[in-house]
């Protein structure tokens, strides 16, 4: 639904609603603070800067995180929004829409994503990001970027579409179109021989070169701006031949902080009056880096941030089958968590599932009961025997995997809306790119605002509600990639230190 009233959001309220002020310019790098050679000759307009569609929750929930803690508040909501809630986030510099593209085939993404797009088109911001993984998950037949990528064009338009996927904050980086991640050992691996994403269950990475990945999914030419090219000083005209090649997506390279706020500049200052981009949270890392190298907006201190205190109880679900997440999990019943797994192979079958959820949501109350935190999981890495039993079980089973994921994901949700509910809990946390969207569906939030920083990615959110018993609801959506040894506790402490 398209909102009805006028497109652009106006800012210049206080508290959650308003926008950052103009700062001076500031140093980069250890550099002077002096006004950068090529500072931007293009301010910040008044009222929305960034509108954007999200293709899971966990990734949704990093871009508003990003834009939020650099003193530009952003809203996401879990859907596309009614006017009537989207009125009361006025004055807002970030509007968000969750979905949940990624696990999705193409015929899903052909009936729902146009919609997206065209509301997003009627928001009227600067630049418009459909946001993607991190770690670039998607296939041509599942989570599909370039087909979403085909979809928004025609709406969203633009000469050119940046595609920007690194962001050092959370050990991404790409040089000469090549992704590379840490892994859990600390390690940079590029990508089709990371020891998580090249055995990802789903969507397995095995090109780690975006532009042969994404031209597996669309037709659409993809191009690149490399980092040599951007630390010579020749971006421009780099980005300028790519587009005379006829390339429609040009990603852009991001190593460090310096090619981090150039693609920054390339977006902001290149993609004209209105852009249609494509990448991770890394986008809004680069729009913000060139913001401050150009003094649009103020240095961001450790100081500003805010801590949501320590919660006396926390109730956490996992349906990651990450090697990270196997680690935190690990980390937490360690630190005394309750550890329940459910048996995801039975969500082949409705009553099955049910029944299993039943039994965790009743060991997870029993476990708050005697004073301890419950956490609910599927598995412990992709090596756990449970992700080759679940594989069996969705071929034996003729059910489609979409609908099982969707089930996983859907009942992990049910399970800590009842434990929340019955508990009185006011602090979650959900685990897992694609369980963390059906799940946080289920709990009748419509809306989230970041609270405070836990781990780059996966911050501690305020839920945004009708129903009285989720209107003060702490939660945080982790992605399977995101996060230290200590996520789990550090989410219940309200901060990333101690």
């Amino acid at each position: 639904m398209t909102p009805g009233r006028d497109d652009r959001i106006k800012s210049g309220h206080d508290g959650e609603k308003g926008r950052a002020l103009p700062g001076k310019p500031l140093p980069v790098d250890g550099a002077t603070a002096a006004p950068d050679r090529r500072r931007s000759a293009r301010g910040l307009p008044e009222g929305l800067l960034l509108s954007f569609h999200g293709d899971d929750y966990t990734g949704s929930s990093a871009v508003m995180e990003v834009m939020s803690f650099a003193g530009l508040p952003t809203v996401l909501f879990l859907g596309v929004p009614t006017p009537e809630r989207l009125a009361r986030f006025e004055g807002y510099r970030g509007i968000g829409f969750a979905g949940v593209a990624r696990s999705q085939g193409l015929d899903w993404m052909d009936r729902h994503l146009p919609a997206v797009f065209r509301t997003l088109a009627g928001l009227g911001a600067p630049v418009a990001h459909y946001k993607v993984c991190s770690t670039f998950d998607s296939a041509p037949h599942v989570g599909s970027i370039g087909r979403a990528a085909e979809l928004a064009v025609p709406l969203l338009g633009g000469k050119w579409h940046p595609l920007v996927v690194g962001a050092p904050e959370i050990a991404r980086y790409q040089a000469f179109g090549n992704l590379f991640a840490a892994g859990p050992d600390g390690g940079r691996y590029r990508l089709d021989r990371h020891p998580g994403m090249s055995r990802h269950p789903v969507t397995p990475m095995d090109e780690a070169d975006v532009r042969i990945h994404l031209g597996r999914q669309t037709s659409l030419p993809v191009g690149l701006v490399d980092c040599v090219s951007m630390k010579r000083g020749e971006a421009d005209a780099a980005l300028e031949r790519e587009i005379a090649r006829g390339a429609a997506i040009v990603a852009l390279d991001v190593i460090d902080a310096e090619t981090l706020a150039e693609a920054g500049r390339l977006v902001w200052e290149r993609g004209g009056e209105r852009v249609f981009a494509i990448g991770s949270q890394g986008l809004e890392y680069a729009l913000v880096a060139w913001w401050r190298k150009a003094g649009l907006i103020p240095e961001a201190g450790e100081a500003s941030l805010a801590r949501a205190g320590a919660a006396e109880r926390i109730a956490c679900v996992s349906g990651s089958c990450s090697a990270v997440t196997a680690g935190q999990i690990a980390a937490a019943l360690e630190a005394g968590f309750e550890g329940i797994r459910v048996d995801a192979a039975l969500a082949v079958d409705g009553r099955a599932w049910e029944g299993e959820l039943d039994r965790a949501a009743e060991a997870a109350l029993a476990a708050l009961g005697a004073g301890r935190d419950p956490l609910v999981f599927s598995a412990l890495g992709p090596d756990d025997p449970a992700v080759a039993s679940m594989r069996t079980a969705v071929e034996s089973s003729g059910v489609p995997v979409e609908a099982v994921n969707d089930r996983i994901g859907a009942g992990l949700g049910r399970l800590l809306d009842r434990v929340v509910r019955t508990a009185g809990l006011k602090r979650g946390v959900i685990a897992g790119g694609d369980t963390s969207g059906h799940a946080a569906m289920t709990l009748g939030v419509y809306a989230l605002t970041a609270l405070a920083p836990v781990a780059p990615g996966a911050p501690l959110c305020r839920a945004h509600s009708d129903d009285p018993a989720h209107a003060g609801l702490e939660i945080a959506l982790k992605g399977g990639q995101m996060g230290k040894p200590d996520y789990f506790r550090a989410a219940k402490r309200g901060s990333a230190q101690g």
